[in-house]
């Protein structure tokens, strides 16, 4: 960050001058352009983000390992899923290692809350904040850059991941990814950045509003931890002491479901959960409690792509919802922030 205003003043030769070009000696490389690639150099760099993708990659390829293992008992006969086969690397565990999708959702946040737990707050203790903003730049670039930087890295990470497995799998079982399913698995992981991106900026966040690097990482951790924890344990509770007598009529007992899963709804995980399950197992066709008269002469088949984005429209929404009310918590406190020099 100490180099930002260097690079802006003395920018880098351009990449035309490489091909034998001239370029133009009054234009300099943009300064919230120069924040963005200072602060994904310091991210690919770090310490902490190579033992996270290595932790990342090394469950991944054991799930996927998993997979490709019990992916012949995986196919059963009358199964809707059949025709997608190759989504089952995505969703098949033996129950020694969980899949692909529920590794992603347990160490997403962590990914998320570890590159954005001491954006704001790192710089100010080191002095460098202050200096950047003595520079002739606006002052919402440097937590724009904050952010554009960690969802770069983070979509960067995912998408070569996502494209691993499907490419081992390839190589291994042979058999390609059909259209659709090569489109579910692009959805998949778009949903996957969008919900990692919630917990970046709520580290974000905390960074902005906690002065030591070490508080706002243990508020991110609290959040995660009670909504990943806890937050079941007391749905439970409260599902336990509203439960229906057993011979209330079916409309209660539906309604009171419904009333529990919407609580179990206000946690992103569960949001996570619902959406990737319908994207990668096609033959999910509701994601709530029917009665007898909705599932009687119904016939089971997977769901096209359409019908499961629309099935999943109001999770994908949430969570898009939640992204962007803590980035703009996070720009409004910033934007007010007293940043003085030490």
């Amino acid at each position: 960050m100490s180099d930002i205003a260097k690079q802006i003043q003395q920018p880098k030769e351009p990449w035309l001058s490489k091909l034998g070009l001239t370029p133009r000696k009054d234009v300099g490389m943009h300064p919230f352009r120069v924040i963005v690639d200072k602060e994904i150099s310091d991210l690919v760099r770090s310490w902490r983000f190579k033992i996270l993708i290595g932790i990342i990659v090394l469950t991944c390829l054991g799930s996927l390992y998993t997979a490709l293992t019990n992916i012949g008992h995986a196919v059963k006969p009358g199964d809707p899923d059949n025709a997608f086969f190759f989504l089952k690397l995505f969703t098949i565990s033996d129950g020694t290692l969980p899949s692909f999708f529920v590794f992603i959702s347990f160490l997403g946040p962590l990914l998320g809350i570890s590159l954005g737990f001491d954006a704001i707050n790192s710089e100010q203790n080191r002095g460098t904040l202050s200096r950047v903003m003595a520079q002739p730049i606006h002052r919402d670039y440097l937590i724009n850059a904050k952010f554009m930087a960690s969802i770069t890295v983070i979509s960067v990470m995912f998408f070569a991941l996502g494209f691993l497995v499907m490419g081992l799998g390839l190589v291994i079982i042979g058999i390609p990814p059909t259209p659709e399913e090569f489109l579910r698995i692009v959805f998949f992981i778009v949903l996957s950045i969008f919900y990692v991106a919630l917990w970046l900026n709520l580290s974000i966040l905390f960074s902005v509003r906690f002065r030591q690097a070490a508080t706002s990482a243990l508020a991110g951790i609290s959040v995660w931890l009670f909504f990943s924890i806890f937050y079941n344990l007391i749905v439970k509770l409260i599902a336990r002491a509203t439960m229906p007598p057993e011979m209330a009529p079916e409309r209660y007992i539906v309604a009171h479901r419904n009333f529990i899963l919407d609580l179990m709804r206000l946690s992103p995980s569960q949001l996570f959960s619902e959406a990737t399950t319908t994207l990668l197992m096609p033959s999910v066709r509701s994601l709530g409690p029917l009665t007898m008269e909705q599932v009687h002469g119904t016939i089971p088949s997977p769901l096209p792509l359409g019908q499961s984005l629309l099935l999943v429209w109001p999770q994908l929404t949430a969570i898009i919802a939640i992204t962007v009310v803590c980035f703009a918590l996070s720009y409004v406190f910033f934007m007010r922030k007293e940043i003085r020099s030490r």
